[in-house]
């Protein structure tokens, strides 16, 4: 059996059923999904826990504590909810490229 972790990120354009992907190695399965927004993260999660077996969500730094206290209510206590989060300095870098990208712009 592989360990089953769903990785999501935000994008405006994104659209959860074209956006994705899945890394199996045999041990480890990766499903990575682009979503628009809250509601299709959770629905994602949702999902992926019921026919996937998920083990482990892990979210991007653009999930706000309130989204991730919804997923983890979501995907039940069995399921581990992570957020990538990175320091100071790379949070403005990522900030600054993501707002001239229009990330935020919707």
């Amino acid at each position: 059996m592989a360990f089953k972790v769903v990785f999501l990120a935000h994008a405006p354009d994104a659209d959860a059923e074209k956006h994705r992907c899945i890394i199996d190695t045999g041990k480890y399965k990766l499903f990575v999904v682009v979503v628009k927004n809250q509601r299709e993260a959770v629905e994602v999660c949702r999902k992926l826990v019921r026919d996937e077996g998920i083990h482990s969500v892990l979210l991007c730094p653009g999930f706000t504590h309130r989204d991730v206290a919804e997923i983890a209510e979501t995907v039940g206590e069995n399921v581990g909810v992570f957020v990538a989060r990175g320091d100071g300095p790379s949070n403005r870098t990522s900030l600054e490229i993501r707002e001239k990208e229009g990330l935020f712009s919707e």
